[in-house]
C-alpha cells in the first residue's frame, strides 16, 4: 500500500477551516460576548436568536460564529456572498426560508461582507426579516451605522467582536496541533516561543495565524519511522519561521529588554529630529510583530512631551495615526505611522508642557492640603453662599479684555510660574500672549 504524504495525513481542505469550531466551547476569544452568563451566549443558550449584525476586524470569527448559533439552534445554514449575489438570488434563497417556516424549519442567512450590498440588496431582505422568515447574520468590518441602511439595522442586533488577544491565538494553535482535525496525528516539534511569535505575527487574525502554523509545519523539517519515530514527525525550526513569515526578527521579545531599547530608540531619534533614524526603528519595532497600537500611544505621547504648543497639530496628527491603525491594523497601517513619526521629527521642539506639569505634581504632592480659594469655589446652595464661596468671582466673558484679577493659586503659591514657553515654532505666539497676560494683571493690580 501507498505510503500517504505528510501533506494528504493532515487534511485536504486548509487547516483554518478543519479547526472552524462546532460548538461555542471550541471558540476562541469573544469572552465579553460568548463568556459565562454573557448577553450573546445567553441568547444562544435559549435560543432566543434574532437578526443581528457582527462587526470585527477579519479573521475573529464572525462566520465561525454565525455557523455555531446555527449548529447550536439546529437551523438551516445559508451562506450568502455580497459579491456574487444580486435582488434575483436574493429573492430565491428568502422563497426558499419561507417554504422552511412553513415546515417549521428554521433558517440562518449569513451574508458576509454585508456593507458591500447596496441599498436595493439590502431592501430585499427587509420583509422576511419583518415575517421572521430568517434570521439575518450580518458579517462586516465597517461601521454599520454607516454601511447598512436604518430600516435594516433598527431591527438588528449590533455586536462588535474584538481582534483575538495573543493568548486567544496561542491557545488556538496549540489546539490545532493536538486536535484530530488539525495535526493531532502527527508529531509536530515546535518551540512555545514559536507560537508565541505567530500568534505575534497574526495581529489579532485567526485565519492568518492558523495558515501560517500550517505553513510551517508543512515546510518543516520531516522524519520517517525509520528513525524511530512512529508515524514520523516534524520539526519546525527558526529558519523555516522566519522563511515562512518573511520576518528575520519574528522572535522579539515584546515584554523584553529589547522591546524596551528599540521604543527608546524611536523616541529619541524623533527628538533629535531624526526622521530617517525614527522610521527605522519604527520599521524594526512593527516587523517584529509591535503591537501598532502601542508605538501610536508613545506616539501620542511624544507629541505633547517634545513638542506640545510648539506645533499644536502634532498631537492631532498622532491621535489620528493611533485611529487609523485602530481601524485598519498591520501591514496597511504602517504608512500612517510612517507619517506620524517623520511629522513628530520634523516638528519644532519644546518640553515646556511636560515640565510645567512635573513642577506643578511636586507642589501638588507637597501641599495636598491646600485649600482651594473661595473667590473660585462654586456655591449651589445658601449655606455656602453665607460661607462666602464664590464671593468676588469676577466672569472673564463679560469684561472688555476677558481678563480678571481674581486669585486662582493657593496663597502659598502666589508667584508660582509652571508653564515656561520656549521661543520654538508656534510656542513663541503662546508665549507673547502670556506676556501680555501678566502685563495686564500687573498694571491692574492682579
Amino acid at each position: 500500500m501507498e505510503q500517504q504524504s505528510l501533506f494528504e495525513r493532515a487534511g485536504a481542505s486548509p487547516l483554518a477551516a478543519r479547526m472552524r469550531p462546532q460548538t461555542l466551547d471550541e471558540f476562541v476569544g469573544q469572552k465579553h460576548l460568548l463568556g459565562p452568563g454573557k448577553v450573546l451566549r445567553r441568547l444562544i443558550e435559549s435560543d432566543r436568536g434574532s437578526s443581528m449584525i457582527f462587526w470585527g476586524p477579519p479573521g475573529v470569527g464572525k462566520t465561525s460564529l454565525a455557523r455555531v448559533i446555527a449548529n447550536h439552534t439546529r437551523a438551516e445554514f445559508i451562506n450568502f456572498s455580497a459579491v456574487t449575489s444580486g435582488i434575483k438570488e436574493i429573492r430565491a434563497v428568502m422563497q426558499q426560508a419561507e417554504d422552511n417556516r412553513r415546515y417549521g424549519e428554521r433558517t440562518i442567512v449569513f451574508v458576509d461582507e454585508i456593507h458591500r450590498f447596496n441599498k436595493a440588496q439590502q431592501d430585499a431582505f427587509l420583509p422576511f426579516v419583518e415575517k421572521g422568515s430568517i434570521i439575518l447574520i450580518g458579517a462586516t468590518t465597517e461601521n454599520p451605522s454607516f454601511e447598512v441602511n436604518g430600516a435594516l439595522l433598527s431591527r438588528c442586533k449590533v455586536f462588535v467582536l474584538q481582534g483575538l488577544t495573543e493568548q486567544d491565538l496561542t491557545e488556538l494553535l496549540t489546539r490545532a496541533l493536538h486536535d484530530s482535525r488539525g495535526f493531532g496525528n502527527i508529531r509536530v516539534n515546535i518551540a512555545p516561543e514559536m507560537l508565541g511569535a505567530i500568534a505575534s505575527f497574526a495581529n489579532g487574525d485567526a485565519r492568518t495565524a492558523l495558515s501560517t502554523l500550517e505553513m510551517v509545519v508543512l515546510n518543516g523539517e520531516t522524519s520517517d519511522s525509520s528513525t524511530g519515530d512512529e508515524g514520523g514527525a516534524v520539526t519546525v525550526t527558526e529558519e523555516t519561521l522566519e522563511q515562512c513569515t518573511s520576518r528575520k526578527s519574528l522572535l522579539y521579545d515584546k515584554k523584553g529588554e529589547e522591546h524596551y531599547n528599540l521604543i527608546s530608540a524611536l523616541h529619541k531619534s524623533m527628538r533629535n529630529s531624526d526622521p530617517d533614524a525614527a522610521v527605522y526603528w519604527l520599521a524594526r519595532m512593527l516587523e517584529a510583530g509591535e503591537d501598532p497600537l502601542y508605538v501610536a500611544r508613545r506616539v501620542t505621547r511624544f507629541a505633547s512631551e517634545d513638542i506640545g504648543l510648539a506645533d499644536p497639530r502634532a498631537l492631532q496628527i498622532a491621535v489620528a495615526a493611533y485611529q487609523a491603525c485602530h481601524y485598519i491594523g498591520m501591514p496597511e497601517c504602517t504608512v500612517h505611522l510612517t507619517e506620524a513619526v517623520v511629522y513628530m521629527s520634523l516638528a519644532p521642539k519644546s518640553n515646556a508642557l511636560y515640565k510645567a506639569y512635573e513642577h506643578a505634581k511636586t507642589d501638588a504632592l507637597s501641599q495636598l492640603a491646600e485649600p482651594v480659594p473661595l473667590v473660585i469655589r462654586n456655591a449651589p446652595t445658601r449655606l455656602m453662599k453665607e460661607l462666602h464661596y464664590g464671593e468676588g468671582y469676577q466672569y472673564a466673558h463679560n469684561t472688555e479684555d476677558k481678563l480678571t484679577t481674581i486669585q486662582c493659586l493657593p496663597d502659598s503659591l502666589l508667584g508660582k510660574t509652571y508653564y515656561e514657553p520656549t521661543e520654538q515654532g508656534q510656542e513663541a505666539k503662546f508665549k507673547a500672549r502670556l506676556e501680555q497676560i501678566k502685563d495686564w494683571k500687573q498694571r491692574h493690580g492682579g
